[in-house]
């Protein structure tokens, strides 16, 4: 039988000690969604509530409580975290939350990213409940973790959280299930600034309401630094989309370094895609050809690098719709080869 690892042979709680594990890299995503009504999550998102900033406030909260875990938690071990992301997706009723928490060191994540989703969806309930008192935070639970002796964990397709069949995990944060007429998206955006809070995504959500105009379930978009562009790849193709759009980290700076994630994860490039995307760029942009973006399937997803200026982005659109539909029939095994 498995033993609580809090607790002693005499059944007294205790610390663990983890002196003795090995330092790796570790991550944490947790998720949760307050329930509440359709005219609340359209305030929301309008930025229309009594209080301001509703998110803003709600991420910040939620990063300063995976801060806190350890003096919350009484069994948890301080950690010296590197990375806390809060991001928020919205159904008709309903705005969803998703916590990554990264560190290096003895021992995992896991509570901070849950700490940050439950103090999130407490803080989305005091800024709401002056509309809804009766909103519900409910579904915090662990969805994947990386490191240590175990590697990889994830969430299994049964263990979702406990919901009522009339209200459904929406397909954002739960292992989705499309319909098979349903094509699944990722908006990826690598920005340090718009990650910190100090410039606003003019892409990502361009990118996501063209998408969504085409008939794809989109995810995102989701927000990375320049430095932690791998592992915003790695979120985004969790739950293997059809197709993967980034933004940003294109360039010569050298802290641009999302070419060289992605083609770290590709098993075969489109370099047709991305020198078209490039030409478009160049012949009303000169320097749109210092883009360095990419193109390729990693697995049966396709993945496009876009620059992050609403121009690259406005570009890489008039090139990849006329191409998608047939793109991604062939990645799925059908299609017309004629002319390819």
């Amino acid at each position: 039988m498995s033993e609580l690892s809090h607790v002693d042979h005499e059944g007294r709680a205790r610390m663990v000690d983890v002196s003795a594990k090995s330092e790796t890299t570790r991550i944490a995503v947790a998720a949760g969604e307050l329930r509440t009504t359709a005219e609340v999550v359209a305030l929301v998102r309008a930025d229309d509530m009594p209080k301001a900033d509703v998110l803003s406030t709600a991420r910040i909260a939620g990063i300063a409580g995976a801060k806190k875990t350890s003096e919350l938690i009484p069994l948890c071990h301080q950690l010296a975290l590197s990375s806390v992301r809060v991001e928020f997706g919205f159904t008709d009723t309903a705005i969803t939350i998703e916590a990554t928490a990264k560190t290096k060191g003895p021992t995992g994540v896991e509570m901070e990213a849950l700490t940050a989703v439950a103090v999130a969806g407490l803080t989305l309930h005091d800024m709401v409940k002056a509309v809804d008192p009766a909103a519900v935070l409910t579904g915090v639970r662990l969805l994947t973790k990386e490191g240590g002796k175990h590697g990889h964990w994830e969430r299994p397709d049964d263990a979702a959280s406990d919901e009522s069949e009339d209200e459904p995990v929406t397909a954002d944060y739960a292992e989705p299930e499309f319909d098979e007429e349903e094509r699944s998206a990722v908006v990826l955006v690598a920005s340090t600034g718009v990650a910190a809070g100090t410039r606003v995504d003019t892409t990502g959500p361009v990118l996501v309401d063209w998408l969504s105009d085409l008939g794809f379930s989109v995810r995102g978009p989701l927000v990375y630094a320049d430095a932690e562009i791998e592992f915003g790849l790695a979120d985004a193709l969790r739950f293997e989309p059809a197709l993967v759009i980034s933004t940003g980290g294109t360039g010569a700076s050298p802290t641009d370094a999302t070419p060289e994630a992605t083609l770290a994860l590709l098993d075969r490039e489109l370099p047709g895609v991305a020198e078209a995307i490039r030409q478009r760029g160049t012949a009303k942009f000169p320097l749109a050809a210092l883009s360095r973006g990419v193109a390729g399937l990693a697995g049966r997803s396709v993945i496009v690098n876009l620059p992050g200026s609403p121009g690259g982005v406005k570009d890489g659109i008039a090139v990849l719709e006329p191409l998608l539909d047939h793109l991604l029939a062939q990645v799925a095994g059908g299609g017309s080869h004629d002319n390819g």
